[in-house]
């Protein structure tokens, strides 16, 4: 019986132009729930996991940007991939002085459009086995399998994993990273 309340609502949601969003649930990022009908940044502020992002992206002026119709696929690192940054680069990348900088490697994590994991599976799988977009920064970031998930290159040659992928939003989609990717 259950199963078909279910069934008939996913059906009613459907038909009434619903969509699958909607029915799927997003992964918790940092202890909080990331809801498909909020924005990136209005989802980003409730993750305990993203609060240097958070920082970063309000004194790069990129809040207005980023709570905009997009869509924008983020890679977001955590509080723990910028703490393996080079001490006092956080910082020095938040004075005022530095703004240029500070938008220049967030919007290194920004790529235009909605790119879900299998878009990157299927692009990956179509160029013999990488998966290469160009940033909103204007340059590129590299992905190819690494176990169960995904890594990710920049044009240094940094690696980093997405841990988290698929966080759904109104305007676009999350990956969490573990690491800051640098042009």
């Amino acid at each position: 019986m259950r199963r078909s309340i279910r069934t008939m609502m996913l059906a009613v949601a459907l038909a009434s132009g619903g969509a699958v969003i909607a029915a799927q649930k997003n992964p918790m990022v940092g202890g909080a729930a990331m809801y498909p009908t909020k924005t990136i940044v209005e989802n980003a502020v409730n993750s305990r996991d993203h609060t240097t992002l958070v920082a970063a992206v309000k004194a790069a002026g990129l809040v207005d940007t980023l709570s905009g119709p997009g869509p924008f696929t983020v890679f977001a690192p955590t509080n723990a991939a910028f703490a393996k940054l080079p001490a006092g680069t956080v910082d020095t990348l938040l004075k005022p002085e530095n703004k240029d900088q500070l938008v220049a490697v967030l919007t290194y994590h920004v790529v235009p459009g909605r790119i879900t994991a299998a878009d990157i599976a299927a692009k990956a799988k179509a160029n013999g086995g990488n998966a290469v977009y160009t940033t909103v920064q204007g340059e590129p970031l590299t992905f190819h399998k690494a176990g169960s998930g995904w890594a990710i290159m920049d044009g240094k040659g940094h690696m980093g994993r997405i841990t988290i992928a698929n966080v759904m939003q109104s305007n676009g989609i999350i990956h969490v990273i573990d690491t800051v990717v640098t042009p």
